[in-house]
């Protein structure tokens, strides 16, 4: 997104969307700290606390992040320091919420083996989170937040990562609860798919369709100990491949016929272009190789979450949410994104989950006064 987008209003209302629209706020000023809690199949960005600068890369204009984190690697958004025009800093703690019941059932005999089964629930410990899931976002005077101690299942987090240049220091709730007590506001963020989550574009496409597609896009995660010339080049070199994957499926978009296929599978990477175009022939009578470009953007270094949760998994949720929740000073702002009409909420537990976190609002901060926005844009249509 163009960086001077964020100052007008119009324009940048139609460049906003559920998944880009934190970094904007930060670099226009609205948000300085951000806790980003989610579930244990949400696994997308490292755990603990992340500090980096979000500002204008002063050779594209556009918003860019010093964060090596691999999530921003894997999108092209990572600039040196010094490219960096009006940066502004970001504090982002990442923190894993357990489903109540698990951080109470788990014992010091548990069969599942350390590696494999959710960290320990934190009693005074130390936590972090992720991409899918409830955010809280911290303006210059604000804060956003997440949770604490009583019984709230907060994964602790690392220290330091091998594996990136960032040092990521453990948070503990009781640091997230100082910081939100000295700030005069802050916007919780509920995204109903970190309750239960699809990836859509499984029942999509076909299981060898998405696995070419995985190999088309794939990210090769960085070594650790680079210099910032290494991690440059890995971004440049994930810009370009990005950028010839879109101009070859925009080109398809105009024609779909064998000499256009080759042409681009004969590019180094792109082989496999052609049993994917002659398989989604196979099954439809006109692609949609828009859509089949978005859906490759989603296949990086790991997949989009899919946990479609049970009746008794999203309580659990809903009540580790509650126990989260209480802890803290009342928000300014709740925002709520139901995440249903693309289907990574599924559709027909929606409805239910949506009551479920409202009647959670209800219980910690009274009568709500609620705007349905969904309601009120299908009653225009």
């Amino acid at each position: 997104m163009p960086a001077d987008t964020v100052f007008d209003k119009e324009t940048l209302f139609g460049e906003l969307s559920i998944e880009n629209w934190i970094m904007p706020a930060v670099y226009a000023g609205h948000f300085s700290h951000v806790v980003w809690l989610h579930p244990t199949w949400a696994q997308q960005i490292r755990e603990g606390r992340h500090h980096f600068l979000v500002g204008k890369d002063t050779s594209t204009t556009t918003i860019r992040v010093t964060s090596t984190d691999h999530y921003f690697l894997s999108d092209g958004l990572y600039v040196t320091e010094d490219l960096l025009e009006n940066p502004k800093p970001l504090q982002l703690d990442v923190i894993m919420v357990k489903p109540y019941k698990l951080c109470h059932s788990q014992g010091e005999n548990d069969v599942v083996s350390s590696a494999k089964k959710p960290k320990l629930a934190l009693e005074d410990s130390e936590n972090t989170a992720s991409t899918n899931g409830d955010s809280c976002s911290e303006g210059l005077e604000k804060d956003t937040v997440t949770q604490r101690r009583d019984h709230t299942c907060l994964q602790p987090s690392c220290s330091c990562s091998s594996e990136s240049q960032e040092c990521h220091t453990a948070v503990s709730t009781g640091e997230i609860l100082e910081i939100l007590e000295k700030r005069d506001a802050f916007i919780l963020d509920i995204d109903l798919d970190f309750f239960s989550v699809k990836n859509p574009f499984k029942e999509m496409f076909t299981q060898e369709e998405y696995k070419i597609l995985q190999e088309l896009y794939q990210f090769k995660k960085p070594g650790s100990n680079l210099t910032e010339e290494d991690l440059v080049d890995c971004v440049d070199n994930r810009i370009h491949q990005l950028e010839d994957l879109e101009a070859a499926f925009a080109d398809l978009c105009d024609g779909d016929d064998e000499e256009t296929v080759q042409k681009w599978a004969s590019n180094p990477g792109m082989e496999l272009l052609v049993p994917l175009v002659q398989s989604l022939k196979k099954r439809m009578e006109a692609p949609d190789y828009e859509m089949v470009h978005q859906a490759g953007l989603t296949c990086d270094y790991s997949e989009l979450p899919h946990h479609i949760s049970t009746e008794q998994e999203i309580e659990h949720l809903i009540q580790s949410l509650h126990n989260v929740l209480k802890n803290f000073p009342k928000p300014t702002l709740v925002t709520i994104a139901r995440s249903s009409l693309d289907d990574y909420c599924p559709s027909e537990q929606v409805e239910t989950i949506q009551e479920k976190v409202l009647s959670v609002l209800r219980s910690l901060y009274g009568t709500l006064d609620i705007h349905l926005v969904y309601s009120a844009e299908s009653t225009a249509s």
